[in-house]
């Protein structure tokens, strides 16, 4: 099994000496689509999946989700979140044994969450419907300094409820002088793209792991599709994710790292558990 590269104490460790550089953004990844971000003291936890939920519930199917990477933390022990994001209601993206530990922990969390799912959020995670923050497509919220944006994602198309609100988002977060884009679960579509070329996007954390119908789930960009929408977004960085969380549906981020040298992108691959900083 991969070992982080920092876990449990050595990550709060590392949280609490990064804290100390208020002039800088701070982004680690978890593993899966979850990252936490840190800028001038207050902590965003990105589509968190910090369990193993999965694995317990498809252990005698025929898609058995064998984590490839220890858990990098208990979210139990994240007593300092500021907010939370939920791209979509796929588990890996709302869990809740995740999800119901962090709000324990941190009763004054904001939860942002497409409006479309609020009923479903509710009803998961056993909180009252009018807790979360709901947006759409082309709908913002500012919160703590950071201002949330609202983007479709199309994990393989892109889905909207009865009245027109997306089920599936990514998200450009602003905050000082970033941008930052976490697609969610997404394919490549012209109406996604086309939204998010209003922004100047620093750093854009997109899935890599592709699609095939042998594993039975939604897909997502491969490495060359998400090389290409960095490179369409003119985005400063690119970092990806979503593989090496589970051995039937993963992806080498070396071919990403080819990927983007070839193209001239610039790129960063983390290892679960490694910070990123840049300075203002």
């Amino acid at each position: 099994m991969i070992i982080p590269k920092l876990k449990d104490t050595a990550l709060l460790n590392d949280i609490r000496t990064a804290a100390t550089d208020r002039s800088s953004s701070h982004l680690w990844w978890l593993g899966q689509s979850g990252f936490l971000l840190q800028w001038q003291n207050q902590h965003l936890l990105i589509d968190p999946y910090l369990s193993d939920s999965l694995t317990k519930k498809y252990a005698n199917t025929e898609i058995p989700h064998i984590r490839m990477t220890e858990l990098v933390i208990e979210p139990a022990r994240l007593n300092f979140i500021d907010m939370v994001t939920s791209s979509h209601n796929h588990t890996d993206h709302l869990d809740a044994e995740t999800l119901i530990p962090l709000l324990k922990a941190n009763p004054n969390l904001k939860l942002i969450i497409p409006e479309a799912n609020r009923n479903f959020v509710a009803e998961r995670l056993g909180i009252a419907a009018a807790i979360p923050l709901g947006l759409n497509n082309g709908e913002s919220v500012d919160v703590n300094g950071f201002t949330f944006n609202g983007v479709p994602a199309a994990h393989e198309n892109i889905e909207r409820d009865e009245l027109g609100r997306c089920k599936f988002m990514g998200y450009v977060i602003q905050f000082g002088g970033w941008s930052i884009y976490h697609s969610g679960d997404t394919v490549w579509h012209d109406e996604i793209v086309a939204q998010l070329q209003r922004f100047s996007i620093d750093v854009a954390m997109l899935p890599i792991n592709g699609r095939a119908m042998e594993r039975k789930v939604a897909g997502n960009l491969n490495h060359q599709e998400a090389v290409k929408l960095a490179k369409r977004l003119n985005a400063k960085l690119a970092i990806p994710c979503h593989y090496d969380m589970f051995t039937f549906n993963t992806a080498d981020p070396a071919e990403f790292a080819k990927e983007a040298e070839a193209q001239n992108q610039a790129y960063r691959v983390l290892q679960c558990g490694e910070r990123w900083s840049s300075a203002a």
